[in-house]
């Protein structure tokens, strides 16, 4: 597989519009960009590729990086910044399969596949394709499986994507630390993992809810929460033996020493597996 991180930001990007924070001032000097979230998979055999959550920032994601069109998609839940990308197929996709779950969310009282199969009903080019928790379907020639988290109030998935010849891409979705012991077991042995790490621990005394799920030393694994942080991320990764661990779905809430330094991804990276 062909794995390029579209985009590695979270919901306002780096840097942000209409923000002067050193971490923004500092990604502009540098050439960095941190746009919405968003992977690309490539299946070399088929020379099919997959999409990974509709990024609002889709047309320039497409036009900075050299990857083709999507044939199908995965929207992981309906926060715009993971789905309001899909208006971009308004004239550009005869026909574009997007698979998302079909299991009922109580906050709204519809799945994921309900709601954009609502929001985006004035694209024909958008065909909603159910597909179960849990459940691994051939997609573009790869097996996708949607792998519940925790990202409250709404549903919510990870992703496990594998290639017939054994490369296993894993993404964590946007999530706290309290996932489900049996996505833990979906997750393990990732080739890559990409992974939702939204401030350092140490931002967590900025947010009114504070940290949560701390380790024995004190230091929260979750954001408020809603997101991992970056020692969550870590931890996360090393109970699921990742062999690389790439850390996405960043804000600009790191300071310019760390904000930039592995395993912190950028829009752009690629890898093989």
């Amino acid at each position: 597989m062909e794995v390029t991180l579209l985009g590695a930001g979270d919901s306002t990007g780096t840097p942000a519009a209409g923000c002067g924070c050193e971490t923004c001032r500092a990604a502009k000097d540098r050439g960095i960009s941190r746009t919405r979230f968003s992977v690309h998979v490539r299946n070399p055999d088929t020379d099919q590729s997959l999409l990974i959550d509709a990024s609002p920032d889709f047309r320039t994601q497409f036009l900075d990086h050299d990857v083709p069109l999507p044939d199908a998609a995965v929207i992981t839940h309906i926060h715009f910044d993971h789905l309001d990308g899909l208006g971009n197929a308004y004239r550009v996709f005869r026909h574009l399969p997007v698979h998302a779950s079909d299991r009922v969310d109580p906050a709204t009282g519809e799945s994921v596949a309900t709601t954009i199969r609502k929001r985006y009903d004035y694209l024909d080019a958008v065909q909603v394709e159910e597909l179960p928790p849990y459940e691994t379907r051939e997609v573009c020639g790869l097996g996708v499986e949607l792998v519940p988290v925790e990202h409250p109030p709404v549903d919510c998935y990870g992703v496990v994507v594998t290639h017939p010849s054994g490369g296993k891409l894993a993404i964590s979705g946007d999530t706290n630390w309290s996932i489900p012991e049996r996505s833990l077991e979906r997750f393990h042995e990732p080739d890559l993992f990409l992974v939702d790490a939204l401030v350092p621990a140490a931002f967590c005394e900025n947010h009114p809810a504070g940290g949560a799920h701390e380790t024995p030393d004190g230091t929260p694994k979750t954001f408020g929460s809603k997101h991992l942080t970056r020692e969550g991320a870590l931890a996360l990764a090393d109970l699921v033996d990742a062999t690389e661990a790439r850390l996405v779905h960043l804000s600009h809430f790191y300071p310019p020493s760390e904000a930039f330094a592995e395993p912190l991804a950028v829009d752009g990276e690629r890898y093989e597996l």
